[in-house]
Parts: structure tokens; sequence; C-alpha cells
């Protein structure tokens, strides 16, 4: 095997592991509270309906853009025991992302595309695919539907998607909904109060040296281990990299293993502070002066200071998706 295929082979690795998180209880915690129950007390593929209305209920899963909420979404769904994979190879929930261009039709075309539903143009009309859409979950046993990169699904039609959103949580055929997105999802929801009130919020905390540092130094130590490096030794890499990354759990993860590509390609015996720095300069422009991993004052840099919320001083006190 060539030195380009290793090095490719242990970076595709690397990026197929699961980093386990406070944010793994949450999406189960939030899933707990949607599903019908068994005489064991397990959870079954049968959506709990709430008040007089019987409606089912949603789950909103807000983050910034990098912080891994795709990921974190699809293995809290896959691994959640009522959305198992079926003996028949299926699983009890369908998957599509926000397609381009974004409109209430084109969403509702790729969900149909994920259930299977054989798609060309058609001179139905919005609400009559949306009647197609929820016989089909029904009568193939799909609780649940995901909708990934949401907040890019309100660019049009606001009013008739919100609408749609409603219409999926209730009658016989109401299933479970799960969006995820950015901040700008968030504000779209909380404009209509009915919906609103239907979706359980999972807003993952950014992550900090103080609370976060060790974990993150043994899980940056694993990752050399299985590329063969020695880890790094610099006592505040920890704290410069989750400034790099705007205090954002997959934007961590993901510079450690760009950095640790940089490392394989050059040869190097072991992952250093400088690897880190090719990769920021590569992603955010080569001024050293400006490099969070170069210069003596990093935390005076600014990373994104509009769209990034900086994580708040604490007090001392204390794989395999439906439709692809």
């Amino acid at each position: 095997m060539s030195d380009i295929m290793r090095t490719h082979t242990i970076v595709e690795g690397l990026r197929a592991l699961h980093f386990p998180s406070d944010r793994d209880g949450e999406m189960t915690a939030h899933l707990d509270r949607l599903f019908e129950r068994d005489a064991e007390g397990a959870p079954i593929p049968v959506p709990l309906r709430f008040g007089r209305t019987r409606e089912t209920r949603a789950i909103l899963y807000v983050a910034d853009p990098g912080d891994g909420k795709t990921h974190s979404v699809h293995r809290g769904l896959f691994k959640y025991p009522a959305l198992v994979e079926r003996p028949d190879g299926s699983l009890p929930w369908i998957f599509a992302t926000v397609p381009s261009p974004a409109s209430l039709k084109s969403m509702v075309y790729a969900l149909l595309k994920a259930s299977g539903y054989p798609i060309e143009t058609s001179r139905r009309s919005i609400w009559e695919l949306v009647d197609i859409l929820r016989d089909r979950l029904h009568d193939f046993g799909q609780c649940l539907i995901w909708i990934d990169e949401g907040h890019d699904l309100f660019c049009a039609d606001r009013d008739l998607i919100l609408r749609f959103l409603k219409a999926l949580m209730q009658g016989d055929e109401a299933v479970i909904v799960v969006m995820s997105g950015t901040n700008k999802l968030d504000e779209v929801i909380r404009s209509d109060p009915q919906v609103q009130r239907r979706f359980s919020v999972i807003r993952p905390r950014a992550v900090t040296a103080h609370i976060d540092g060790p974990d993150f130094t043994d899980r940056i130590a694993e990752c050399c281990r299985r590329a063969g490096l020695r880890p790094p030794s610099e006592p505040d890499l920890v704290s410069r990299l989750f400034h790099a990354a705007r205090y954002r759990f997959g934007r961590v993860i993901e510079m450690t293993i760009d950095a640790i590509e940089q490392a394989l390609l050059a040869e190097a015996d072991g992952l250093e502070v400088w690897h880190y720095a090719l990769v920021w300069g590569m992603q955010e422009g080569p001024e050293a002066e400006r490099n969070v991993f170069l210069v003596g004052n990093w935390k005076s840099i600014e990373t994104d200071p509009i769209e990034i919320e900086r994580p708040r001083r604490r007090h001392r006190a204390a794989s395999r998706t439906g439709g692809r």
C-alpha cells in the first residue's frame, strides 16, 4: 500500500469514529418522551400521543455550523431501541436533507423518495402529495421523519411549511418529527407558537478547556495512537484548539483529524502544534500573525465574532439512514 493510500485509510478510519459526549444522552432523553412502551417498559416504534387532540411531538436540534449536529442526530436515531433496523432491513423512520432549491414541494418530493415512492413530475397539488406521504408512512410502519439542514427550508413558503409540519403531527397517520439546523431554524419555529409548543429543543453546549480539556487531551492521544503518531506535548494546545474551533465539538474533532493528516503526509513521528497551524492556514488564510496556533496572544484573535457565540464564563461553584 502506498503512503498516500495508507494515510487516506487512516484518516477515513478516524472520521468514522464516534466520540462520545453528553449530547448522546440528551438525544436519548428527548426521544424517550415520544414513544409508547411495551409491557416491560421498552420503547416501541409507535408515537406517543399528547393532549385532547392526540397529536405527536417533535425535536429541534439546533447547533452552530460545524458542531456535528448531523452526526449526533443520525447516531441518536440509529441507536435508539425503537428505531433500530427491522428484520427485513428497513428502518421505521425516514430521512431527507432539505433539497436545493428549497420549497415545500421539493421537500415533500424528497421525503416521498426517501419513503420509496417513485417520483415523477406530478400535477397533484402539494397537499395531495402530503396525503400520499402520510399514507405511505402509516402503511409501512414508519413513525418518524428527520429533516436535516432545516434552516434552508424556510427561504420561501414559510407559512405553508409551518402548516406542513403541524399536519405531519396530526391525525391517525401522525408521526414524530425531528429537525436539525442552525439558530435560524430555531427563530422560525419560535415565530409560530402552535408549532413551537410541539417541539422540545436540544442546544449542545460549547466546549471549554476547563471542563472538556482533559477528555479531549485523551481523545487526541487515542487518535494519534491509531495513526501511529506521538501525541502533542504543548501544554496550551487544547486551549488554542478550542478557540480556533469556535468552541464547537465537531470542529475540534475535524481540525484534529485534519492535523493528523498533515502530520502523516509530512511523514512526521508525532502530531505537533505546527500541523494544526497548517490546517488553520488552509481554512482561515495564510497570515501567520492571525494564526491561533502560532502567535503568543492567540486569545485576542477573533473567530467569527458575529456568527459564533462564545461560551459564557462559569461561576465557581461548582451510517445508514432511512431513505439513503
